[in-house]
């Protein structure tokens, strides 16, 4: 691969991170989601909009550890994974984890610009996975329960499309 074909795919990455493009992005599913709502179901609806958001927490922060830590030991799925509290403690419970999400996906990005990161290569501690992969699958995951956020949002009447 070229250093200009690399350039371009890890540009792409970047922008498939951050979301946007075809789907909307974190800010605008997690940033005004009113405060009232973050701990409600609607009928129907398996889980709140803070339970998918410590979700795609969980995972995303487990999907990065993954990547950069050698002594990276796997949570237990599913339980590890999903929180079983129905709403945040506080506001400030949700904005943290808003925050730590924002920050994961911005060392994912870091990793993907760091021009000595081999994506292809597998990572050690793994079973064959790349960090490419991981990459992808950090940004399906999200994207895919931030959709889900949206859609609970449209159910509790506090989703404005633009």
């Amino acid at each position: 691969m070229s250093t200009a074909e690399d350039r371009l795919l890890r540009d792409q990455l970047i922008e498939f991170l951050r979301g946007s493009s075809a789907h909307a992005d974190l800010k605008a599913v997690l940033d005004d989601f009113p405060v009232g709502l973050r701990g409600t179901k609607p009928k129907g609806a398996p889980y709140t909009a803070w339970q998918l958001l410590e979700h795609i927490r969980i995972a995303l922060h487990d999907l990065l550890d993954f990547c950069t830590n050698s002594n990276y030991i796997q949570p237990e799925w599913p339980r590890d994974y999903w929180p079983e509290e129905e709403a945040p403690a506080s506001a400030n419970a949700w904005n943290t984890s808003v925050a730590a999400v924002k920050k994961d996906m911005a060392d994912f990005a870091k990793l993907v610009r760091h021009p000595e990161s081999n994506l292809y290569a597998t990572i050690p501690w793994g079973e064959g996975q790349t960090v490419l992969r991981e990459i992808l699958l950090a940004g399906q995951h999200t994207s895919y329960h931030l959709g889900q956020i949206v859609l609970l949002r449209r159910e509790l009447d506090a989703w404005k499309e633009s």
